[in-house]
């Protein structure tokens, strides 16, 4: 133990999880109570999945503006640039994104010049089947270190073929003007938590990423463009009952280097019934209503990025 009572395997605050390693799926539910975020290392994904996407979104993103807005609107899915939601929430960010499901039609990105849709396509699929596929280890270890049976009650609404899940390539180009701002700080993606159950992100070597701990300090994570991070969303608080937490989190830009980021967001079907798991409960009263997942996402989408979204699915405490 480090003499500051906090095991070691927490690194520069950021909880670093071995996957390779039997105990792991112990600290991972510390890291999900704790902070609900935390850094994989020795997972499966190959590293020629995540380059190839990587020189596949970078072709894209490097494109005139005039010719990626032929990707776009996002409607929701597409190429959007500044604009995130629909609700007047602006970011120094241009992004894509797509349902893993077929919904997305690549043909958007045929006219882009140098441009290859199945390529992109090819590359997303690759990426998002190996990244999914952690995922869903992830979640099995989670229900083991909970002890709760079946060990797939999390990683089934993942693998279920309506599950309603999204993959997004996110950019942020270097901004030289940032000194001009008072606090030197311009919002990349401002300040929100995700709604869906996990989010497995990886990003290049540029900084830019901030959690806020629970004494309300925003943490940066140091850049690790060959680990992935992952996060605990709204809907897996839910069923833990409120056990995990759904960190809050944001991205800063950078003055001197363009980020790139692939976020997997691994959703429900949009049918699922999200409340706690009873197994969970131990004679505790739920602290949630129950919802399905449409409804919680169409509740979702008409609030503000760093809104409360769970606010409104509170049980309130008898008085």
């Amino acid at each position: 133990m480090a003499n500051n009572g906090k095991p070691t395997s927490f690194f520069n605050g950021v909880p670093l999880i071995d996957l390779s390693k039997p105990d792991s799926k112990n600290l991972i539910v510390k890291a999900c109570e704790e902070f609900g975020f935390f850094k994989v290392i020795n997972h499966s994904v190959p590293t020629e999945f995540i380059t190839k996407l990587e020189s596949e979104a970078i072709k894209f993103f490097s494109s005139p503006l005039s010719e990626k807005q032929k990707a776009g609107p996002p409607d929701p899915f597409g190429y959007g640039n500044k604009q995130i939601g629909r609700n007047g929430d602006f970011g120094w960010i241009e992004h894509i994104l797509v349902s893993t499901n077929s919904e997305f039609n690549y043909q958007k990105f045929a006219s882009i010049l140098g441009v290859n849709p199945e390529n992109i396509r090819a590359a997303v699929n690759d990426y998002v089947s190996a990244v999914k596929k952690m995922a869903c280890e992830i979640l099995e270890m989670l229900a083991e270190g909970l002890k709760i049976h079946p060990r797939n009650v999390f990683s089934k609404l993942l693998m279920d073929e309506k599950s309603d899940s999204v993959f997004r390539l996110n950019h942020y180009p270097p901004c030289p003007e940032i000194q001009q701002f008072s606090d030197n700080n311009l919002i990349g993606f401002g300040e929100h938590t995700d709604p869906q159950i996990i989010s497995v992100l990886r990003s290049n070597n540029t900084s830019g990423l901030q959690i806020l701990l629970k004494n309300g300090h925003w943490l940066s994570v140091p850049p690790d463009e060959n680990s992935f991070f992952v996060n605990v969303g709204d809907s897996l608080q839910v069923m833990t009952n409120g056990k995990f937490k759904s960190v809050k989190h944001r991205v800063l830009a950078n003055s001197m280097k363009s980020r790139l980021s692939m976020i997997y967001f691994g959703g429900p079907p949009l049918s699922e019934k999200i409340a706690p798991l009873a197994s969970l409960m131990e004679g505790e009263d739920s602290l949630y209503k129950e919802f399905t997942w449409f409804e919680y996402k169409k509740s979702a989408y008409k609030t503000r990025l760093a809104d409360n979204r769970l606010i409104l699915f509170e049980k309130i405490a008898a008085s």
